[in-house]
């Protein structure tokens, strides 16, 4: 005779699944190691130094007031976060200028097969080193250099505008333009033309047709790119260092001062520091509130 089988088992035999919160969690876990690690804590670490007066370094950490902050505002220093920010909304506004008329013509008037070829034009300058890029604008902008040799030829007097503030923003644009375009490209590429072709059909004329159906469509990209090169213009050490003189000191200048320069004051750099994540977390915020729903109003 067979030996009668065992029991069948029932769920209550097997182990209890995990908490379903829990799930997330433990596939989210090695980026959210990696993410405090290389940012949570090295900004805590920046927090509690730019608590401390003229800490310099290999001394004591002991946080005892706000006076860096308070600093700030000082007639010497006030001037250079109100440029940094003039820079990157001056920086932003002509990269949305230029930027979104390339990427109209780009997804809109270029035939399909020559689209990848004119991105990849764009993406280009991308490849080469941006410290490489800022000096061969030292080339073209000097007084001998080819902006003036050209201005010469048609009789037009020269330029002096290295070590200015006008370099500061050409290179600043040349720099961070292909980034606006290909944001604006892909956020027009997905635009329904139908919605064009019914504007036309109503009587809209192109002028009309662009503000209500193209515009509205593209604001998604248009914040984003805005948000991408304004992040990156204030952040920015390279253009202002190289082809800005003393008169267009930044933040981001500012910071290597205090950190690498001769004044050695980590406690003042590192409230710099937070003052630019602060501008930046603030603009972040604004397109995480208003970005989505100015899209969605749009369409």
């Amino acid at each position: 005779m067979s030996s009668p089988s065992p029991p069948l088992s029932t769920e209550s035999d097997f182990p209890k699944a995990s908490p379903r919160w829990l799930q997330p969690l433990v596939l989210l876990s090695p980026a959210g190691i990696w993410l405090a690690l290389l940012l949570v804590i090295p900004t805590l670490l920046i927090l509690e130094l730019s608590l401390v007066p003229g800490i310099r370094p290999g001394q004591v950490v002991n946080p005892s007031g706000l006076e860096n902050y308070t600093r700030i505002f000082q007639p010497d220093y006030f001037p250079v976060l109100t440029r940094s920010l003039s820079f990157a909304i001056a920086t932003t506004l002509i990269c949305l200028l230029l930027g979104f008329p390339v990427a109209y013509w780009i997804a809109l008037i270029v035939p399909k097969r020559w689209r990848n070829l004119v991105v990849l034009g764009f993406v280009l300058p991308l490849w080469t080193s941006s410290l490489l890029r800022s000096y061969a604008w030292i080339t073209i902008l000097r007084p001998t250099g080819v902006m003036n040799s050209l201005l010469g030829t048609v009789g037009l007097p020269p330029l002096d505008i290295l070590n200015r503030e006008p370099a500061v923003l050409i290179g600043m644009t040349y720099s961070l333009l292909p980034y606006m375009v290909l944001i604006l490209y892909a956020a027009l590429e997905k635009l329904d033309r139908s919605l064009l072709e019914a504007a036309a059909d109503l009587g809209a004329t192109p002028a009309q047709a662009f503000w209500n159906v193209t515009v509205p469509q593209t604001l998604t990209g248009i914040a984003a790119g805005s948000l991408l090169v304004f992040i990156s213009c204030m952040g920015d050490f390279i253009n202002p260092e190289v082809l800005g003189g003393a008169s267009s000191m930044t933040v981001a200048r500012l910071v290597y001062n205090q950190f690498l320069g001769a004044t050695q004051n980590w406690g003042f750099g590192s409230a710099l520091s937070m003052i630019l994540i602060l501008i930046v977390s603030i603009a972040i915020a604004l397109w995480l509130k208003y970005g989505d729903r100015s899209s969605a109003g749009g369409v």
